[in-house]
C-alpha cells in the first residue's frame, strides 16, 4: 500500500488538491475532519480541551466554539502548543483507524491530508510527500479574502504555521499554486501519474492483496512440507 502525504499552509490550496484526488477515486484521510470528530461533545479530546481552556470556549449547546478557540490559540503560541499536545494522540489514533479501514477495503493508494505532516513527524510514514506551495503575498491576500480578516490577523495565522518554503524544502513533490486553478489542475495531472504508478514490491506486501498473497504462500508451503514429511 502506498500512503501519500499531502500538506501545505493556510490558504495554499491544499484542500483543492485534496478534492482533486477524491475526484479521481483516490481515498483521502483528512486530518481536519478527524480533528473535528475528536472535539465533539463528551469525547476524550473534548474533555481535555475544556478542562484546559475553560467553559468560555463552549457554545450554548455545549459544543466547542471552534472560531473562538481558534482566536485564542492563534494569538498565543503557548496555548496553541498546549492544544496540539492535548489533541495529537486522539488525532493520530483516528488517522490510523481510517487507514486500517481503507486497507481492509483493498485500496492500494491512500492520501493523508495533514496540515502538520512535518511538524508531527508523520512524513516518516508517507511517501511521496506533496507540498502545495504558494508565495507569501498571494497566500496573505487569499486568506484575507477567504476569512474576511485584516492583514494583521492574517499574518499571525500564517506565522503560526511552519513556513511553506521550509515545507517545500522537505517535499518529494511540490505543486506551485501561485497561479490559476487551471495551472493547478495541469500540475495535478502530472502528480497523479507519479502517485498512481505501479506499487513497489515493498508497497505491495503492505497492501491487503500482498498480505493475502503472503498468507496463502505460507499456508501452501506448510501444507507441502507436511506432505513431504508424511512420505518419509
Amino acid at each position: 500500500m502506498r500512503i501519500v502525504g499531502l500538506t501545505g499552509g493556510i490558504s495554499s490550496g491544499k484542500s483543492t488538491a485534496s478534492n482533486l484526488f477524491k475526484s479521481h477515486d483516490i481515498p483521502v484521510v483528512d486530518a481536519d475532519i478527524v480533528a473535528r470528530d475528536v472535539l465533539k461533545k463528551d469525547t476524550g479530546g473534548y474533555k481535555g480541551v475544556v478542562a484546559a481552556f475553560g467553559d468560555d470556549i463552549l457554545q450554548a449547546n455545549g459544543e466547542v466554539d471552534r472560531p473562538k478557540l481558534g482566536q485564542i490559540v492563534f494569538s498565543d503560541p503557548g496555548k496553541r502548543q498546549l492544544l496540539n499536545r492535548l489533541l495529537a494522540p486522539y488525532i493520530s489514533s483516528g488517522i490510523w483507524w481510517e487507514i486500517l479501514r481503507l486497507w481492509f477495503k483493498g485500496y492500494k493508494v491512500i492520501v493523508l491530508d495533514i496540515p502538520l505532516l512535518f511538524e508531527a513527524k508523520m512524513d516518516k510514514w508517507t511517501k511521496p510527500n506533496i507540498v502545495v506551495w504558494v508565495d507569501t503575498e498571494t497566500q496573505l491576500q487569499r486568506l484575507m479574502a477567504r476569512d474576511r480578516i485584516n492583514e494583521e490577523d492574517a499574518r499571525n495565522r500564517i506565522k503560526a504555521q511552519l513556513s511553506l518554503d521550509l515545507k517545500r524544502s522537505q517535499a518529494n513533490i511540490v505543486i506551485d499554486n501561485s497561479g490559476s486553478l487551471e495551472d493547478l489542475e495541469e500540475q495535478f495531472q502530472k502528480v497523479l501519474v507519479q502517485v498512481t504508478r505501479p506499487l513497489t514490491w515493498s508497497e505491495f506486501w503492505l497492501s491487503r492483496q500482498g498480505t493475502f498473497s503472503a498468507l496463502v504462500s505460507t499456508v501452501v508451503g506448510v501444507a507441502a512440507g507436511k506432505n513431504v514429511l508424511s512420505k518419509l
